[in-house]
């Protein structure tokens, strides 16, 4: 769910390529300015905080500010590990390459444009990291306190004036498929792929031949199948779901992974939820995440050994 780093922003800072003026060369002092648990925080780690900061925030932090930060990503860290939260470095790279592919850049255009501003993409992963651990511990350990009841949000929407519950939708069964594009490959190798995933859309009529074409196609993979509502996928995909024959493949697009299509294997009626429902459980469960995370991260701070030695 939301976490303290405005991922949003910083994607809309770089992408529009805000400059940051005055901003000095990144410094390599390593004074130490805080121990947490055994752990330094020095002015270099401040000084890259505070510059990640300002282009999300459009807002220069407090020191004060930038130091209890990297205090909480500290202790947040060591009680991962404690539980065996730990993500590796396979996984920090995949959510970075993630957040470049959401820009529509690639990872080398992301590390260079925060790297213009002053920030080194360390600085960015082990941001990303802490946050990725710390909603994985407390979704992980606090997952009955956060359930949102059902007779709850009923009358919650109800309190706001709303009149219904749930309206009629469809529910689509569908199959992801993937004609594999190695990275590096040339704009011919991928119009030739493309062109095999048209051939492939005139000879499925079926999922079942979906999956004994693919399963057994080189360079090519299909996956377990997926159930999806209305209210689940965008407007664009919804169209051409309802449009096309149960069966059939989607238009291939090009991804990161290759050339994916979906195979619609069934659509049916279905009653969802109203998007006020969805609004209002949405809301009452970030109510519960930040009072529960507030609560944690509390207490592991008053439990911490944190000596400050040159604020």
């Amino acid at each position: 769910m939301t976490t303290p780093l405005p991922v949003f922003r910083l994607l809309l800072a770089i992408g529009a390529g805000l400059v940051l003026t005055g901003l000095p060369a990144p410094s390599r002092a390593q004074n130490i300015v805080v121990m947490v648990n055994g752990d330094p925080i020095t002015d270099f780690d401040i000084e890259q905080r505070s510059k990640l900061d300002q282009l999300t925030t459009q807002k220069t932090p407090s020191r004060e500010q930038v130091i209890n930060e990297l205090i909480d990503d500290r202790v947040k860290l060591k009680e991962g590990k404690k539980y065996g939260v730990d993500p590796g470095v396979s996984d920090i790279n995949q959510s970075y390459d993630g957040m470049a592919q959401r820009m529509r850049i690639s990872s080398d255009q992301l590390t260079k444009s925060l790297e213009t501003k002053g920030v080194r993409p360390e600085t960015l992963k082990s941001r990303m990291k802490a946050e990725m651990v710390w909603t994985s511990l407390v979704r992980g350990r606090f997952k009955e306190k956060l359930i949102v009841g059902e007779k709850d949000v009923a009358d919650k929407v109800r309190q706001e004036g709303g009149e219904k519950l749930q309206i009629e939708g469809t529910e689509y069964k569908m199959q992801p498929i993937v004609l594999i594009v190695p990275r590096g490959s040339s704009q011919a190798f991928m119009e030739t792929r493309h062109k095999e995933a048209e051939t492939y859309r005139a000879r499925v009529g079926s999922c079942e031949e979906a999956n004994s074409l693919f399963r057994s196609t080189p360079n090519a993979t299909i996956r377990e199948s997926v159930t999806k509502t209305t209210a689940d996928l965008p407007e664009p995909l919804r169209k051409v779901l309802d449009d096309m024959p149960i069966g059939h493949l989607t238009p291939p697009e090009v991804t990161k992974a290759g050339i994916e299509m979906v195979a619609l294997c069934s659509r049916k009626p279905t009653t969802i939820d109203t998007p006020k429902k969805r609004e209002v459980r949405e809301k009452m469960y970030q109510e519960k995440y930040e009072k529960t995370q507030k609560a944690y991260l509390d207490e592991l701070r008053k439990a911490a050994m944190i000596e400050y030695r040159n604020r």
